[in-house]
């Protein structure tokens, strides 16, 4: 399916390539006629709720610590208004545009679940707003994970009425008014019970944990094949890697890990210098080459275990009250945002172990001592020329940054709403945090590859594997190879992007074929 083709938003589960498509390639969206038809009828039973005598929360009352208080109905789209506009709170840097597409189309299916009582012209406003490219400013500081994101979700209520400042489909800051007008979107009058239905969801931390994911088990293939380059160029054996060991010790994603190194690492002239007992005295490789397999897929197994939880909430209807089927409108707790929350936290563990075992392999390439028959910093004159130097220090400064990333936001709680919401998940600050650290890991790997393939390069005459052979031409169309020093900052750069745009791994996929 092409990225600008229409996303059919209805009561099912949306996938996570749906989301990728909305988030960060601007597809379109529009709902269908199954989740009209329930967000109809959902509607039309809290119209009734709105009309009767008995207060009802959410829809004829005020909210959260105030809850208690009876809206007179002629007071109720004011209400509506005041939720919207006092929960736009949010302040700090612009959360980025991918995140907000996530944020509005996750609440776009809730909505489409017919389990939050939201008018149908509503809804389409948010769909139009969607697929026009219009993206409310939504801030960094605001949601606590409890009730859902609160804050971020205001913003984009905010632009429904035609208030607040978004980025139109050029990228530019503009009104949400005069935005609206430029592409045809009336605003809308909110109406009794839509002020929660658009801001009491997960939607901002399922975003951020979905591309995560999207990101994060892209990024262990890359580790795949940077290990196997720093493996064949310290001259490590890949005996270790062999199926028969892997199956002792049975997890899924150690054995494929494994695999991975074994294609990469196929027909290397390299590693076949020094098979033999005289050419190779060493016993055991250090445990950044030998236990690769294990860190690594024991992170695979984690993004997979974060995947089924996203899953699990794809398939969820948050909203505070709820709606069921048979029209009963009950209060739940259903936007606490613990579940997402603990996977987010443990995403960025995965992040920080990852980027440390791949500053350990860069490391030993620089020392004499351990890189065996490199020259200092693998430098073009070790004492005239640094080499690599100070490219390890840049990793050890994202390795050091990462480890704090890492520290659980999950295990915080700061009570508000005047002690009514008294616990709330963080999960919003834990998807925040862990952004900064798939950028991290993508960094320390790009100079791990970097490295290794300087080194790789420094081992001619013998041949390299045909499939890391692959990965060393992919860089060099940007990256010259080695000589004296250079202005070592591009080079870096244009490592980081060939690892983010998946080119280390589509080279070696074009010897070995698809890596798992």
């Amino acid at each position: 399916m092409r990225d600008n083709e229409v996303v059919n938003v209805g009561p099912e589960p949306l996938t996570f390539d749906d989301v990728i498509r909305v988030a960060r390639h601007g597809a379109p969206v529009q709902l269908t006629e199954d989740a009209l038809a329930a967000i109809s009828a959902a509607r039309q039973r809290v119209d009734e709720l709105a009309e009767s005598p008995t207060p009802a929360y959410g829809i004829s009352t005020g909210f959260g610590a105030l809850a208690t208080r009876h809206i007179d109905p002629a007071l109720r789209a004011q209400l509506q208004r005041s939720l919207v506009r006092s929960h736009a709170a949010g302040s700090g840097p612009e959360v980025e545009t991918e995140v907000v597409r996530a944020l509005m189309l996750l609440r776009l299916h809730t909505l489409a679940t017919g389990h939050t009582g939201i008018r149908p012209t509503t809804a389409k406003t948010l769909a139009a707003l969607i697929s026009a490219g219009i993206t409310p400013v939504v801030h960094e500081f605001g949601s606590l994970g409890c009730s859902g994101d609160l804050a971020p979700l205001a913003h984009v209520a905010l632009t429904l009425m035609g208030e607040g400042v978004v980025r139109d489909g050029s990228g530019n800051l503009q009104p949400a008014g005069e935005a609206l007008k430029q592409a045809q979107i009336d605003p809308v009058e909110l109406a009794a019970k839509e002020g929660l239905a658009l801001i009491n969801g997960t939607d901002g931390m399922l975003g951020m944990l979905i591309l995560a994911i999207h990101d994060l088990a892209a990024l262990v293939r890359t580790a795949d094949v940077s290990a196997a380059m720093s493996v064949e160029a310290l001259l490590g054996t890949d005996r270790v890697f062999m199926p028969e060991l892997q199956a002792l010790r049975p997890h899924p994603g150690q054995a494929l890990s494994a695999a991975n190194m074994t294609k990469v690492l196929r027909d290397s002239g390299i590693m076949a210098s020094h098979r033999d007992p005289e050419s190779c005295t060493r016993v055991q490789d250090a445990y950044s080459l030998r236990c690769a397999p294990q860190v690594a897929g024991a992170a695979r197994d984690t993004i997979a275990h974060a995947a089924t939880v996203a899953g699990w909430e794809l398939a969820s209807a948050v909203d505070n009250p709820a709606v069921l089927a048979d029209g009963r409108v009950e209060s739940n707790g259903n936007f606490h945002g613990a579940p997402i929350a603990y996977v987010l936290d443990f995403l960025a563990v995965v992040a920080a172990d990852l980027a440390s075992m791949s500053e350990r392999r860069t490391d030993r390439f620089l020392d004499v001592a351990r890189n065996h028959g490199l020259p200092a910093f693998l430098a073009h004159d070790p004492g005239v020329d640094s080499g690599h130097m100070i490219a390890q220090y840049t990793q050890a400064a994202i390795v050091s940054e990462l480890k704090r990333l890492a520290v659980p936001a999950s295990v915080d709680s700061i009570p508000s709403s005047a002690m009514q919401e008294d616990h709330v998940s963080m999960g919003w600050s834990a998807a925040r945090k862990l952004r900064r650290s798939v950028d991290g890991l993508t960094r320390v790997l790009a100079v791990e590859v970097l490295t290794a393939a300087r080194a790789l390069d420094l081992r001619a005459p013998l041949e390299p594997a045909p499939a890391t052979a692959a990965v060393v031409r992919a860089l060099r169309e940007t990256v010259p190879a080695p000589g004296p020093d250079r202005f070592l900052a591009p080079e870096i750069e244009s490592a980081v992007r060939l690892v983010a745009e998946g080119g280390v791994v589509a080279a070696a996929e074009s010897v070995t074929g698809p890596l798992s």
